[in-house]
């Protein structure tokens, strides 16, 4: 492989993760962001290159992303960073990775393949847990099941949060939720439907929400219809039953930005020894028009653990070309098995089509 990778916003908590482990993979990252004291003293650190520069001027944005091969966004909240790095990338000839796991950007995202594959570039938005293992999942069931007309993801386990991932679900409060019907993404109200799923550890209450499996799949398998559901407490569920009415004034931008610097200043991220000890695990099913079913699961281990292989290995894969041009999915740029590559990563069929009485 060859190819230089510049990782912006590599001192963020999640970014930070991600640059060690290029690292550590002797993959040389340079290392960039908007704070300059903050950027160097990573690079410092981590004997890298540096480069410091903000997104608000799209002529030096891509002078800094030019002499690079391909770039991995790690700066969220990706409403604000993903478009001004991927026009340009674009403009550029720079390939571009993402963390991206929100619906609306997603979308955006992939509306741009033609723009992508005009330019010879490869975009793959999603590679860390906000996408990944739930893509694998979804692409292996259609594998399974390739008439598939309806998809069913759920999440259990997402107990671990950094200052980012806070920042970017409080962003989310003005779409509660989303749903995709007939090949369209609709917005629905916060914890749209309730469904118990049998998880590993047991049968647990969800709550749809809008996860970006709600875009990402169905650009991996096609399947018209989606939903995807959080584990939550009984009460939990509730609760947010409950909060609907107060959701556009939560979504408030006075509101909303005092929440995100609360969330800035008291939420540091999990250590090394909280992210040893968490799992998350993701049901998944999907059902043909002929009441066809197919079911699996799949454990991992901590998401920021795990974004922080799949991220470093997806740049590698980009880099070497096996995404090819244009917008991708991770399971349509490096196939269904790409999260099962991972140490701690188990999947497993319950339910074939042929095992369904038809």
């Amino acid at each position: 492989m060859e190819g230089d990778l510049l990782v912006y916003g590599a001192y963020g908590y999640t970014g930070s993760l991600i640059a060690q482990r290029a690292v550590a993979d002797g993959l040389d990252p340079i290392l960039a962001g908007r704070d300059a004291e903050r950027v160097e003293a990573a690079a410092t650190e981590r004997g890298c290159d540096h480069r410091v520069f903000s997104l608000e001027h799209p002529t030096v944005v891509e002078r800094r992303v030019a002499g690079v091969d391909a770039v991995c966004n790690c700066a969220g909240p990706f409403e604000d960073t993903a478009e001004p790095l991927i026009d340009a990338c674009l403009r550029a000839g720079t390939d571009y990775l993402d963390l991206a796991g929100n619906v609306d950007v997603l979308e955006a995202t992939a509306a741009r393949d033609a723009e992508a594959t005009d330019a010879g570039v490869a975009v793959v938005p999603g590679v860390g847990f906000d996408v990944v293992p739930t893509d694998c999942l979804a692409a292996t069931l259609h594998g399974l099941l390739p008439e598939a007309e309806r998809l069913t993801l759920a999440i259990d386990g997402l107990g671990t949060f950094s200052p980012g991932t806070a920042k970017s679900m409080l962003r989310g409060l003005d779409r509660p939720g989303a749903v995709r019907r007939d090949g369209r993404v609709e917005t629905v109200p916060v914890a749209f439907k309730r469904r118990t799923f049998d998880f590993p550890t047991g049968e647990r209450t969800a709550v749809t929400v809008p996860w970006g499996d709600v875009s990402s799949a169905y650009y991996s398998t096609g399947i018209p219809n989606i939903e995807v559901y959080a584990g939550v407490p009984d009460r939990v569920a509730g609760a947010m039953e409950r909060a609907r009415r107060l959701v556009p004034a939560l979504a408030a931008g006075p509101v909303r930005r005092a929440a995100e610097a609360v969330a800035g200043r008291l939420v540091s991220g999990p250590t090394a020894d909280e992210r040893a000890q968490s799992e998350t695990h993701v049901w998944g099913e999907v059902v043909g028009e002929d009441g066809s079913v197919a079911r699996a699961r799949m454990r991992t281990p901590d998401t920021y653990d795990l974004t922080t292989a799949t991220a470093v290995e997806a740049a590698r894969r980009v880099l070497g070309g096996a995404a090819g041009e244009g917008f991708q999915t991770p399971a349509s740029a490096f196939g269904p098995g790409f999260a099962e590559a991972f140490e701690g990563v188990e999947r497993e069929v319950l339910t074939r089509p042929e095992q369904v009485a038809q």
